[in-house]
């Protein structure tokens, strides 16, 4: 059974800083694309970054470009999202995500197969 597992997220003020983590198990991500989703409530899940399977492809979405980043351990089955000068706009559910398809890059969730349960992060102001 394929699983997604994030940690990490909490109640924040803004300015602050959070890690998140997402560990894979049941299968290998190593040569997929993984990305990290978001979604405030009464909104669309947007994307917020995403990282090639060899990790040296990244994308974020404007609003978080030089506050957050992306990576991923191979080793570890785990891709980390670090997120610093948090703002009270960031605070939404964050889901992990993993393809399928081996090799390509992707930003759509549509695009994207296996997903956590989510971990809530808010930013207090």
């Amino acid at each position: 059974q394929v699983q997604l597992v994030e940690s990490g997220g909490g109640l924040v003020q803004a300015g602050g800083s959070l890690r998140l983590s997402c560990v894979a198990s049941g299968r290998t991500f190593s040569t997929n694309a993984m990305g990290w989703f978001r979604q405030a409530p009464g909104k669309e899940r947007e994307v917020v970054a995403a990282i090639s399977w060899s990790g040296d492809r990244t994308y974020y979405v404007d609003s978080v470009k030089g506050r957050f980043a992306i990576s991923r351990d191979n080793a570890k089955s785990t891709v980390y999202l670090q997120m610093n000068s948090l703002k009270p706009e960031d605070t939404a559910v964050y889901y992990c995500a993993a393809r399928s398809s081996r090799f390509a890059f992707a930003i759509d969730s549509y695009a994207y197969d296996y997903w956590g349960q989510g971990t809530q992060v808010t930013v207090s102001s």
